[in-house]
């Protein structure tokens, strides 16, 4: 069996940000409650997601020795 692969259009880190700005989008138009409080934490654990992602990508992180 073959797996499908697809070329990702945009990069990690603004694929990552539109994420986040969607579910704060979302979370703005949901009554206050667990399901708001949800969605604006998945849109904090995006966020820092992609902060890794620029620290683990950028040109002054060292391997370790």
């Amino acid at each position: 069996m073959e797996r499908r692969r697809f070329k990702q259009l945009a990069p990690l880190d603004q694929r990552l940000t539109e994420e986040a700005e969607r579910l704060r989008k979302e979370a703005r138009g949901t009554p206050p409650g667990f399901e708001r409080e949800r969605l604006i934490r998945r849109a904090r654990r995006v966020e820092t997601t992609a902060h890794m992602q620029e620290w683990l990508t950028s040109p002054g992180l060292r391997r370790p020795q």
